[in-house]
């Protein structure tokens, strides 16, 4: 019988062993691997050229030429057709190109001084006249746009009050089928609410005003008209049939003590009835929401402990408000409710060294621009109702001044009114 060897008694000892040796290179190639993924990401996280988590330029439209900075703007978004609205002009892009589709100009030597700030359907209301930068000038003439093609439906002779023809808020308004314009009035013509057939431009009514009250701003609401109105020494908020003008209640914005005339008020919302209310120094400093019957309901407060003060760049979506705060904590994005006015939650996002900018809410989400020159700019996306980020990516290329973000298809297009960066620009996920 044939002796066994050594080797042969150990059972084949250098098959583990090589085994283990194999470990060892996969672990040391491994950890090398790691070393290195760690280090780009050190590097490439916040330049938005590390995949998954950045956003790429896919198109920008061309550079305005320089336009005065109390100028007329504003932007839309209608099916796939961006539009854009400047003094000189209004202007409709492609939503899935940027290339520019139509332009409407207003006649030789007139300028655009309002817009309506919300489109029914694909119509808008513009007023144009004579150089809004002219005080002497008027703003007489009303005209409705087709935002599909830029072409312009009808126009009058009405005068709106515009007040700030660089904001304009209040002065038209579309919903319902109406064109609605608070009417300046010429000569001895009392201000007024009026409503005009948004196809065709003819009149359907004057709204029945309260006596001794005059209109200074206008919106529409799903089912009413509301007006701010200026009574004697108070302001108040009233409603109107969208049938007939009819009056269908009034209300003050504070009972107890009453808004002063002198106070800046502005419609925030419609849906619901949000208004922003300043008395300055003293008195209301805050958003009131009224309840579609004018019930006074919540309130929140524009300043206050942890958030500093909220600004200008508010959103309304989803039965919240949400705000970016300064002084306080800078950058930071707030919740409210508007039920309550209570805060539902907060997020720090910003900080001494960034701007943050560009909120929009919708359909559940609530997103942010925060943006530097020195250490790049970043897309945040949080759940509306309980503000967990989803999302957090940084731009390859500088955002600029943003206004507004509007998500289209798996887009995010950016929207500026300065002169001196893209009117639109869309980014992508990458």
């Amino acid at each position: 019988m044939a002796e066994r060897t050594t080797s042969d008694r150990r059972g084949g000892t250098a098959e583990p062993s090589a085994w283990r040796d194999v470990l060892r290179g996969l672990l040391a190639i491994g950890l090398l691997l790691a070393i290195v993924v760690g280090i780009a990401w050190v590097f490439l996280s916040n330049t938005g050229y590390w995949p998954g988590s950045s956003m790429t330029t896919a198109w920008e439209t061309r550079s305005d030429e320089q336009a005065p900075e109390d100028s007329t703007h504003h932007a839309w978004l209608v099916d796939d057709t961006l539009v854009r609205v400047r003094y000189d002009a209004v202007t409709g892009f492609d939503a899935g190109s940027g290339k520019e589709r139509w332009e409407f100009a207003p006649p030789r030597r007139t300028d655009i001084c309002a817009t309506s700030t919300t489109a029914d359907g694909t119509r808008v209301l513009i007023a144009y006249d004579e150089d809004f930068r002219n005080p002497d000038a008027g703003c007489s003439t009303i005209a409705a746009l087709d935002l599909a093609d830029g072409r312009e439906l009808w126009h009058t002779d009405l005068t709106p009050a515009t007040g700030d023809t660089s904001n304009s808020v209040g002065a038209l308004a579309v919903g319902g089928g109406l064109g609605v314009v608070l009417d300046a009035g010429t000569g001895k013509g009392v201000p007024a609410v009026r409503a005009v057939d948004l196809r065709t431009g003819s009149a359907r009514w004057t709204a029945a005003v309260p006596k001794g009250c005059v209109p200074s701003g206008t919106n529409t609401a799903p089912k009413q008209i509301l007006a701010v109105l200026a009574c004697g020494e108070e302001m108040k908020l009233a409603a109107f049939d969208p049938a007939d003008g009819r009056e269908r209640w009034t209300t003050s914005l504070d009972a107890r003590h009453g808004v002063p005339v002198d106070a800046s008020v502005t419609i925030t919302a419609t849906e619901p009835i949000v208004l922003r209310v300043d008395e300055g120094d003293r008195g209301v400093n805050a958003f009131l929401t009224f309840g579609p019957d004018g019930r006074p309901g919540a309130q929140v407060q524009v300043t206050g402990d942890g958030y500093g003060s909220i600004g200008t760049n508010v959103a309304v979506s989803d039965g919240r408000l949400f705000a970016l705060t300064n002084g306080g904590k800078w950058g930071l994005l707030a919740a409210f409710d508007l039920k309550t006015g209570d805060e539902l939650w907060q997020q720090d996002i910003g900080g001494a060294a960034y701007v943050v900018q560009g909120l929009h809410a919708e359909a559940g989400r609530v997103m942010a621009v925060k943006g530097s020159s020195r250490y790049g700019d970043v897309l945040y996306v949080f759940d509306a109702a309980t503000g967990d980020e989803e999302e957090d990516r940084a731009f390859r290329d500088g955002t600029g001044s943003v206004d507004d973000l509007l998500p289209y298809r798996d887009r995010i297009i950016a929207v500026r009114s300065d002169s001196y960066n893209e009117p639109f620009t869309a980014y992508e996920r990458w």
